[in-house]
């Protein structure tokens, strides 16, 4: 009850008993708390570290609890002084982030959010996302492609996604169907969607992108590589056609605790399959259909092997005219 106070259970438990009972020693603390020697002896070194104990006149060399209404108020003074110094070290805090920002935002660059501005680097793109994610007043969108995300990288999120949660800020994600295949990234999209987050998965997805309060966008200059750079956009135009197929895929996708696999009656194909039969009669590769579908190349060689099979195809371009004849395209 009063570890508030910095005062520890069994410290407390001890107080308690010296109250009641002013004249018992160590001796009589052990036997009427049941507690080890040890543990009464660092309990009366906290008691007297914060002056709930003083030395007795009538019996020198023993204890006597101070009585509650002076030593307690002593501690609620000096949480209080504790309070106010805190409160003044967070205002000086914000005083010289407000400066700080000030400074940034008068001098021309990156913090100037223009309508479109190429981020080059990594670093440049990470730090573009958190201040765009701190800004979000009422919606984030993002398209995130991959067979999963690193423990990291999903760890070193948490904080900014527990804000954005915390603030009411209105998180949609969507991953990839393969996503599901790594145990920490749905973890983390569990604890997400406790949060009040909502993500759902595809099989394939458009280019990684994030949406903010629809009215700026942050998409990669190359998706075949997100490490040669992004570009942020607060065209009107773009961001609403962003928006439009953000909202295109989110009602094709499924949400994350709901089966991807939608078998049809005989057999037929689950959505998985229907898209890569759709890369198949392309003519796309299966290293480009990995890339697309998130999987690795043995995957993707493996259900093409497993689709030849159930249509009964000796080649691939004899699977696409079963596939063609039975509806499957």
């Amino acid at each position: 009850m009063l570890e508030v106070l910095g005062l520890e259970a069994v410290s407390e438990l001890i107080y308690r008993e010296m109250l009641q009972h002013p004249e018992w020693g160590v001796t009589e603390l052990v036997a009427g708390t049941g507690l080890s020697e040890t543990e009464v002896r660092d309990a009366l070194d906290q008691l007297a570290a914060l002056t709930l104990l003083r030395a007795s006149r009538e019996a020198p060399g023993t204890l006597r609890p101070v009585n509650p209404e002076i030593g307690l108020a002593v501690l609620v003074s000096r949480q209080e002084a504790e309070l106010a110094r805190r409160r003044q070290e967070i205002a000086a805090g914000q005083a010289a982030v407000a400066a700080l920002l000030a400074d940034v935002t008068a001098a021309p660059g990156p913090a100037a959010y223009p309508d479109a501005e190429r981020l080059v680097g990594l670093d440049a793109i990470q730090s573009r996302l958190e201040a765009l994610a701190v800004g979000a007043k009422t919606e984030l969108l993002s398209v995130v492609p991959g067979a999963g995300q690193r423990r990291e990288t999903l760890e070193a999120s948490r904080d900014l996604d527990g804000d954005l949660l915390r603030r009411g800020v209105r998180m949609r994600t969507l991953a990839q169907d393969s996503m599901r295949t790594s145990p920490h990234t749905v973890a983390y999209s569990r604890w997400m969607i406790e949060g009040g987050a909502q993500i759902r998965t595809s099989p394939v997805l458009p280019p990684r992108m994030v949406i903010v309060d629809r009215t700026c966008a942050m998409v990669p200059l190359d998706p075949a590589d997100t490490s040669k750079g992004a570009v942020q956009v607060a065209e009107p135009g773009v961001v609403t056609a962003l928006v439009a197929l953000f909202e295109h895929a989110w009602d094709r996708a499924v949400p994350l605790y709901a089966p991807t696999a939608d078998p049809q009656p005989q057999d037929g194909p689950t959505d998985a399959d229907h898209e890569l039969l759709k890369l198949m009669a392309a003519g796309v590769t299966d290293e480009a259909a990995a890339n697309r579908l998130g999987v690795s190349l043995r995957t993707v060689r493996r259900r093409i092997a497993d689709l030849m099979e159930r249509l009964g195809a000796t080649s691939r371009f004899d699977a696409g005219l079963k596939a063609g004849r039975r509806g499957w395209l």
